[in-house]
């Protein structure tokens, strides 16, 4: 068995959909990024940088002690060699998925990531901010669309590093892009879509969404240092 600490953000979403793909048994445990949960002490013991997603693997290869990890690209990487999947084995194969998986870790998580902030969050409109950060999320998407011309999925087969990227993209419209301008990306987009794990991970992640405005209590909790009181 599997615990994950999960908030359904598009880091969050990759581990559970990972997850899901590989049929492992996990035991799904929310945390509220804008109640504060990820500054609680029992959450801080495995995810020091108090940030989502974390597991913690009760039946490691091996045996011996539950493992814990956080870091969402070095958790797919984990659960890829944990169950033999996604990931390939020969070298060159390997490589590819990696860099591609680095990519969205050092690149296309970043950046449109702070394109959301800046654009939905932020306090105050920064018009540079944002036209910075929509312009290189238009770059990123074009290096990935380039890159899908004359295959399936990013690395060929589908693996970890299609899974990193994809929740990335499903915020598109908010990043201020237009996936009709990125024709293989939007192929590649909607593929992914319809596979029954994703259908899953979405839907089950989704539902812990809330129907209103985030407070200013709670952007002050998930973009500051932490919340006033415990």
């Amino acid at each position: 068995m599997i615990d994950l600490h999960y908030w359904p953000t598009p880091n969050g979403h990759k581990v559970k959909l990972m997850l899901e793909e590989t049929g492992l048994a996990y035991r799904e445990l929310p945390v509220d990024i804008g109640r504060g949960d990820q500054f609680e002490p029992a959450f801080l013991a495995i995810a020091p940088n108090n940030r989502i997603p974390a597991i913690v693997d009760h039946a490691p290869a091996g045996g011996g002690d539950p493992l814990s990890m956080f870091e969402s690209g070095a958790i797919l990487l984990y659960l890829a060699e944990k169950t033999g999947r996604y990931l390939p084995a020969d070298l060159r194969g390997r490589a590819e998925v990696l860099q591609w998986l680095f990519w969205q870790m050092g690149g296309l998580g970043p950046m449109a990531g702070q394109n959301g902030h800046f654009n939905i969050y932020a306090p105050e409109k920064v018009p540079y901010a944002i036209d910075r950060y929509v312009r290189e999320t238009a770059r990123l998407y074009g290096v990935l669309d380039r890159r899908l011309a004359d295959r399936e999925y990013i690395a060929g087969d589908y693996s970890i590093a299609d899974m990193a990227c994809h929740p990335w993209i499903r915020p598109y419209e908010s990043h201020g892009q237009d996936l009709a301008a990125f024709p293989n990306l939007h192929r590649w987009f909607d593929a992914i879509n319809e596979r029954p794990a994703a259908q899953r991970s979405y839907v089950e992640g989704d539902a812990y969404k809330r129907d209103r405005p985030m407070s200013d209590e709670e952007r002050r909790v998930l973009f500051g240092s932490g919340p006033t009181s415990r």
